[in-house]
Parts: structure tokens; sequence; C-alpha cells
């Protein structure tokens, strides 16, 4: 089996709702975002001889992805009184909502199932939230 890497990464700020300890407070992140693919094979022709895909797409691709995310304040839909919401809005403030909450775990998972929709083999997503904490989502049997 071959596997290629390649990862980017974008810095946000979140909380996470209802949550009891630091993390429930807006912090910042450098998340960096890991993207495994695989194939049996290689292709046998054309400029891709000997390659499973072109690096240079699944890095645009993880990139393109990524950088959506740069910079802005994430939050999980309904976690913040819609006049709060309306505020920071007004101030000008990038605000994503997520329709789950914004946590590694999550994110890797985001990150797999988007890959996949862009047409890639995933193998893993590996999402760090800081230098030494990640998540890892995998599918079954893979």
């Amino acid at each position: 089996m071959y596997v290629l890497k390649a990862e980017h990464s974008f810095d946000s700020a979140h909380f996470l709702a209802n949550y009891d300890g630091k993390c429930g407070n807006i912090h910042g992140h450098r998340w960096r975002v890991v993207i495994e693919v695989q194939s049996e094979t290689l292709i046998e022709e054309g400029q891709l001889d000997g390659m499973v895909i072109d690096f240079g797409d699944l890095k645009r691709d993880i990139k393109e992805l990524v950088d959506y995310y740069d910079h802005a304040f994430i939050i999980q839909e309904g976690t913040l009184r819609k006049e709060t919401l309306q505020n920071l809005l007004d101030e000008g403030f990038r605000i994503i909502e997520l329709g789950f909450r914004p946590t590694a775990e999550n994110f890797a998972k985001f990150f797999f199932t988007s890959m996949e929709k862009k047409g890639y083999n995933v193998k893993r997503a590996t999402v760090y939230e800081t230098p030494s904490n990640c998540a890892i989502y995998e599918k079954d049997g893979v």
C-alpha cells in the first residue's frame, strides 16, 4: 500500500460551550491538518507515471479546504446568544458557525470526509490543536 501525506495549518479562535474548564473560554490554536491518502497501485502512464497522485493537487486541495477557517472565530451553531453573535458580526468579526462542536476530534472527521468528497482515497486525517496533542480519524477497516 502506498501512502502519501500532506498538511496545512490555520489559526483560529474557538471555545467549547458547556465545558467546565479552560477550553470553555475563548482561546486560539494553530491547527495543523495532516491528510494521508492511499493506493495499492501507481499510475502507469503519462505525466503521473510512477505516482499515486500529483502532490501539487493534494496540497492545493488541502490548503483550499483549510484556509477557509484561517483567522476566524469558529463556534458551534446555537452556542452564543443571538445578540452576542450579532454584535460580533456588527463589529466585523469573521464568525464561522459549525453544525458540530469545534473539537480536534470532530475536525479530524470533518476534514477526512471533506477530502473524500473531493475524490481522494483518504486513509487518515490528523488534526493537531497543539504541537503535541492531536486527534486522528480513520474509517474502520482502513
